[in-house]
């Protein structure tokens, strides 16, 4: 299931990209129609029946489409999507399609978890190391983790860069340990 979504998300990244579209607007345009098929039974119903004709379907498209305003490109994917019967996995392929289109961009997600909320400067200098160290735009997701005592702890993709004093005093429990 995660190559076909692969498949379809990086198809559409494709689009906007070789269109030039506004990439957040389209990754915003994607995610409300996610939400909408998330909110409604009836569109998921509508959407998935195979006793639904596609006229039917793509009227109902074209509506939420309206309300949306969403681009041409993202309204004929969605229509892609219904037609090859692939509604429940679009919240998978929306969330590859924004990874995809990170990786395009050059963005790299990264959590961040701090012993207490970090002021406006401190996240623009731990974001810029964080560029430093990845080469990469950072697209950062902040949290509060008071048992980390003080310090942040960084994950951008499956590494891990601790520097708080939790992971200082874990270090040095085992070089006590090993020595």
């Amino acid at each position: 299931m995660a190559a076909i979504a692969s498949r379809y998300a990086r198809a559409l990244v494709e689009v906007v990209l070789e269109q030039k579209l506004d990439a957040d607007v389209a990754r915003e345009q994607l995610n409300a129609l996610v939400e909408a098929v998330r909110e409604s039974i009836e569109l998921r119903r509508v959407w998935e029946s195979p006793a639904v004709p596609s006229k039917q379907k793509r009227a109902v498209l074209d509506a939420i489409v309206a309300q949306v305003n969403a681009f041409k490109a993202v309204r004929n994917f969605m229509a892609v999507v219904i037609d090859h019967r692939r509604i429940p996995m679009l919240g998978e392929i929306a969330r590859q399609f924004g990874t995809e289109l990170d990786a395009q961009l050059g963005f790299v997600e990264a959590e961040i978890s701090s012993a207490r909320a970090l002021s406006p400067d401190e996240r623009r200098t731990l974001e810029s190391q964080i560029e430093r160290l990845t080469g990469k735009k950072v697209r950062p997701h902040y949290a509060s983790d008071a048992g980390l005592l003080g310090g942040v702890m960084v994950r951008v993709g499956s590494t891990i860069y601790d520097g708080s004093i939790r992971g200082q005093l874990e270090k040095m429990k085992q070089e006590l340990i090993t020595a």
